[in-house]
C-alpha cells in the first residue's frame, strides 16, 4: 500500500453445518446430488408447509459460539425479505436483532485477536448458475437454479473490522476454518461452498482516522482468493481517492482469472431488506444445562493443540519449527507427533518427518500407527538408516497404516554403513574436493551440505547425514 494509507477489513464467513438434514425440514443435507432432488414443500416454501427447527443445527451453532468465546443467548428467527431467484419463497429465514451468539473473539497464531460481533443461524439459499460467456448474469443467455442447497443450515460469523492487512485476514479465515472443523460443526470445504467468505474492505489515510467507505467482495472460495481480492480492492480504492475520486459503497465480485474486483450491485443496507418475525417458529432459548453440556463437549481447539506441541519442543523452538507446528495442527496430524514423542521419538525429528513427509498424504497419516513411526524415527536418530532410506520405509508404513520398520528396511536391503566405512568414504570425498575443503576449514559451514550430498552419492544414500557431519567436524578438528 502506498503512503500512510491503512486498510480496514472485516469478514463475514458463512459455514454450512454438518447436519444430516436441512434446517427446517427432513431433506438430506448432502453435497453433489443431482440438481433439485433434495427438495420438499418446506424448503420450496409451498403454501401450507411449516418449518420445524433442526435441534442438531442449534447445538452445532452453540458449539461454534462457545469456541469463539461468544455469549450464547436466547434468540429468535425473522423472515428476511428480498427479491432474488435463489429462494423460491422470496424470503430467507434468518436471525436479525436477536442472534444466538454475540460478542466473542478469535485469537490468531501470531497472538493477535479479532473480535466476533455475532454468529447467527440461518438457512442457506439455492445456487444460481448463469449460462453464457463469463458466467455472470449480465452476459448470461439464461440462468438455472438448483434448490438442493436451499434450506441447508448455516452459521454466519461476522467479525469486527479489526484486520489491517490481507495476510491477517487470510490468517483469520484459516484459523476460523480450523476451529469449525475441530468442533465438528463444518467440514470447511471452501471448494464445495460449505465455507464462503465475504470481505468488507475500506481504506483510511492513516491509522486512527475515521473509517472510509467500505465495499463488500462476495463469495470468496479460497484462502488465496481472500488475500488477493483484499489487496486488489484496497489498492483500487487508494488509487481512486488519490486521483480525487470517491469510493461508492457497493457489492463487488472477485474475478479470480483476471485478478480484479468488478461491480456486482449497489450495496444494500439493512433498510434494503424487510425483516418480519417468523410466525411459524417459537423463540429459541437453550437451557443452562444444554449450554454447559455443549461447552463441556468441545475438543481441544487448534490454539491449545499448537501450544501442546510447542511445549514439547521447549523454549528453544525455532521459527521453522513453529511453522511446522502450524502445518501439522492444520492438517490434524498433531496427535501423531505427540503420540510418537510419548513413545520415545525425538520431538523435533517427529515434527519434521510428519510435517515434511507424512503431510503429503494426510489421510494415510491419520491412520498411521504412532508406535511404528516412533520405531522408525529411533532407527534414524541412531544413524541406522539415512534420511532417504527412512522416507522409503515411511512410504510402506503409510500404505499399510503401520508395520515393523526394521523388517521393511531389511527387506529393502538397507544397511547402515559401519563407522570405519563411513570414515573412509568421507576421507575420499574430502580428498576429491580440496578447494571446497579448504573453504570449509576456513569457516564456510554451509559446505556441510555439499560434502554430505557427495557422501550420499558415493554410498547410494546409505550414509547418515548427522554421522557425516560429525565425521567432517572430526576431520576439521
Amino acid at each position: 500500500m502506498s503512503g500512510t494509507w491503512e486498510m480496514v477489513v472485516g469478514l463475514e464467513v458463512h459455514c454450512e453445518l454438518l447436519t444430516a438434514t436441512k434446517l427446517f425440514c427432513g431433506c438430506p443435507n448432502a453435497f453433489g446430488a443431482e440438481p433439485n432432488t433434495n427438495i420438499c414443500p418446506v424448503c420450496l416454501g409451498l403454501p401450507g408447509s411449516l418449518p420445524v427447527l433442526n435441534e442438531q443445527a442449534v447445538e452445532l451453532a452453540m458449539r461454534i459460539g462457545t469456541a469463539l468465546h461468544c455469549e450464547v443467548r436466547p434468540s429468535g428467527f425473522h423472515r428476511k425479505n428480498y427479491f432474488y431467484p435463489d429462494m423460491p419463497k422470496d424470503f430467507q429465514i434468518s436471525q436479525y436483532d436477536a442472534p444466538i451468539n454475540v460478542g466473542g473473539w478469535l485469537e490468531l497464531p501470531d497472538g493477535s485477536r479479532v473480535g466476533v460481533t455475532r454468529a447467527h443461524l440461518e438457512e442457506d439459499t439455492g445456487k444460481t448458475t448463469h449460462v453464457g460467456e463469463g458466467g455472470r448474469i449480465h452476459s448470461a443467455a439464461h440462468s438455472l437454479v438448483d434448490y438442493n442447497r436451499s434450506g441447508v443450515p448455516l452459521v454466519e460469523i461476522v467479525s469486527e473490522p479489526d484486520m489491517r492487512s490481507s495476510a491477517q485476514a487470510r490468517a483469520y479465515a484459516a484459523e476460523l476454518r480450523a476451529v469449525l472443523v475441530a468442533t465438528g460443526a463444518s467440514d470447511g470445504r471452501m471448494e464445495e461452498g460449505s465455507m464462503r467468505v465475504d470481505a468488507n474492505v475500506s481504506v483510511r489515510p492513516e491509522a486512527g482516522a475515521p473509517f472510509g467507505t467500505r465495499c463488500e467482495i462476495k463469495n470468496l472460495n479460497s484462502l488465496r482468493s481472500v488475500a488477493r481480492a483484499i489487496d486488489y480492492e484496497a489498492a483500487r480504492q487508494i488509487a481512486l481517492l488519490e486521483a480525487g475520486g470517491k469510493v461508492d459503497q457497493e457489492t463487488r465480485h472477485w474475478d479470480e482469472q483476471a485478478g480484479r474486483t468488478i461491480t456486482l450491485r449497489s450495496k444494500e443496507e439493512a433498510y434494503d431488506y424487510r425483516y418480519f418475525p417468523e410466525p411459524d417458529l417459537v423463540p429459541l432459548a437453550p437451557s443452562d444445562e444444554w449450554r454447559q453440556r455443549v461447552a463441556g463437549s468441545l475438543p481441544a481447539l487448534p490454539a491449545e493443540r499448537r501450544a501442546r506441541l510447542l511445549g514439547l519442543l521447549g523454549e528453544d523452538a525455532t521459527a521453522a519449527q513453529s511453522d511446522q507446528v502450524l502445518a501439522v495442527v492444520d492438517q490434524g496430524l498433531d496427535e501423531l507427533v505427540a503420540d510418537a514423542a510419548e513413545r520415545g521419538a525425538p520431538v523435533p525429528l517427529a515434527l519434521a518427518r510428519v510435517a515434511n513427509d507424512v503431510a503429503t498424504d494426510t489421510d494415510a497419516g491419520r491412520r498411521l500407527d504412532a508406535g511404528s513411526l516412533a520405531a522408525l524415527l529411533a532407527m534414524e536418530s541412531k544413524g541406522l538408516l539415512s534420511v532417504a532410506q527412512v522416507r522409503e520405509v515411511l512410504v510402506d508404513l503409510l500404505a499399510a497404516g503401520g508395520g515393523d520398520p526394521e523388517a521393511i528396511a531389511r527387506d529393502k536391503g538397507f544397511e547402515a554403513l559401519s563407522d570405519d566405512s563411513l570414515a573412509d568414504v568421507v576421507r575420499q570425498v574430502v580428498e576429491a574436493n580440496p578447494d571446497e575443503w579448504a573453504r570449509y576449514c576456513g569457516g564456510e559451514d554451509k559446505l556441510t551440505g555439499f560434502f554430505t550430498g557427495q557422501v550420499m552419492k558415493a554410498t547410494g544414500g546409505k550414509a547418515n547425514g548427522r554421522a557425516v557431519a560429525e565425521e567432517l567436524g572430526r576431520l576439521r578438528g
